[in-house]
């Protein structure tokens, strides 16, 4: 096997289970071993993730003893319960007892109640007791993100002690970017870069070469604003503080990169009204369950249209011209509403878009879908009179389509806002609502206006 095959583009599952298949029908287990363990974490979870329930059982089989935690951390959650499983609950808590305490908290998570319960009971105590005070804080919270384990040093220590202290110390974090300061109620009053301390002079006090505007994480903040802090400072770590700004750990950049990434999936999927934890490793029933809910609101908004069409059926049968023009102006609609949608809880999400200026964000869409409404309107009444042979069908249509467009950009933008001061997930809730109105004024503009300008 060429050993750069998944040093750029990824794990090829195929190419890698072929060889490993191959070695084992030879009888060299320990080769097969050998080259599973050399791949990367990373693309030994993404090769779990990949391959059928009996190939990660094998392949589960030939990486145990002892099974790289690093794994475990990087598979999706529908994956990590099927291969605890199959590791078994003694080994996957030798695996969990190795992890970060961030790191932990989110594998143990994903385990169902009992699982979990088995695997936590095999972890040392205070293992434990500081993953259960994890996933005590609020699911999405900082506490559920921050590591425990923080160097934290007292005020009145030299650069000398410092480094004295992280060359001897036990229970260390293994990899650490920042050094903070605490006092006598270990309150952390200040942070100093570790390259900060290795090229300042042993006599050095460290509070002459801390920075003093930290930006401390309460444990209750959530996830989605503790990135945001992370991107407008550009943080590489910052404390997490419980109620009486006691330091309870750290938060790395590292794992804002997962938060943001899940952040963006999450707000993806839920414009499609579907869940975040809804993927093709989900069983059938639970992600048609999942699905359900929001199909049926859809249905709903899909009934409301045809009941407008249905005040206008003697219109639509004396002009049938009508029931060929109905899909554009609601595909026009519904396609302008949801840029304007978009824009604005993309806005939101990265928090562009605030109570103070609103009101400025919504005049730009409505004077965009105006100018396009325009553009558009002249453009569909033109070939509506051509393909009709009837400049006053053209004329219809044109008005609607403008009125239409007009609408659908003031409420795109409207809709998360509001949806956002009455506390709702504007990523969640407004696809819906948009294109309920979109196709019920659309269709009952058209067909009105047709009904009182044609008949």
């Amino acid at each position: 096997m060429n050993p750069d095959r998944n040093s750029e583009a990824g794990v090829h599952p195929s190419a890698v289970l072929a060889d490993i298949a191959r070695l084992l029908d030879a009888g060299d287990e320990d080769a097969a071993r050998r080259l599973a363990e050399s791949l990367h974490p990373a693309d030994a979870a993404d090769l779990l993730e990949r391959v059928s329930a009996t190939e990660r059982e094998r392949l589960v089989d030939i990486l145990r003893g002892p099974f790289d935690p690093d794994i475990l951390v990087e598979l999706d959650d529908a994956i990590v319960e099927r291969v605890v499983d199959r590791l078994g609950t003694e080994q996957a808590a030798e695996a969990v007892a190795n992890m970060a305490t961030d790191d932990a908290v989110e594998v143990v998570e994903a385990l169902d109640a009992d699982v979990q319960q088995a695997v936590l009971d095999g972890l040392p105590r205070i293992r434990r007791t500081r993953i259960r005070e994890g996933l005590a804080w609020p699911e999405d919270s900082a506490g559920r993100l921050m590591q425990r384990n923080v160097v934290a040093l007292r005020d009145h220590w030299n650069v000398g002690q410092a480094i004295d202290y992280l060359r001897e110390a036990d229970g260390l974090p293994e990899d650490f970017f920042d050094l903070f300061l605490v006092d006598r109620g270990h309150r952390p009053i200040g942070a100093i870069p570790l390259s900060r301390v290795l090229r300042t002079p042993r006599s050095a006090s460290l509070t002459g070469i801390a920075r003093r505007d930290l930006q401390v994480i309460p444990a209750d903040m959530d996830q989605e604003e503790v990135a945001f802090r992370f991107r407008q400072r550009d943080l590489i770590s910052a404390p997490v503080v419980d109620g009486d700004d006691r330091l309870l750990g750290v938060i790395t950049v590292d794992d804002v990169v997962d938060v943001i990434h899940e952040e963006h999936e999450e707000d993806i999927m839920a414009l499609a009204g579907v869940g975040a934890e809804d993927n093709f490793f989900q069983a059938v029933m639970e992600t048609t369950r999942s699905r359900f809910i929001w199909l049926m609101i859809h249905l709903v908004a899909a009934i409301a249209a045809s009941a407008v069409i249905s005040l206008f059926a003697g219109t639509i049968q004396e002009l049938v011209a009508l029931a060929i023009l109905m899909p554009i102006v609601a595909t026009m609609g519904g396609t302008a509403g949801i840029q304007a949608l978009t824009v604005a809880v993309r806005a939101i999400a990265v928090k562009e878009l605030t109570p103070m200026n609103a009101m400025r964000a919504i005049r730009k869409e409505l004077l965009v879908s105006g100018l396009n409404g325009l553009l558009f309107a002249v453009l569909i009444g033109g070939v509506a009179w051509a393909w009709f042979a009837s400049p006053a069908l053209g004329g219809v249509i044109a008005l609607a389509m403008a009125i239409n467009l007009l609408t659908a950009g003031f409420t795109g933008s409207v809709l998360p806002v509001m949806l956002q001061r009455t506390g709702f997930d504007p990523a969640v809730a407004s696809s819906a609502l948009l294109t309920s109105i979109t196709d019920v004024v659309g269709f009952y503009v058209f067909l009105g206006l047709a009904a009182a300008l044609l008949l």
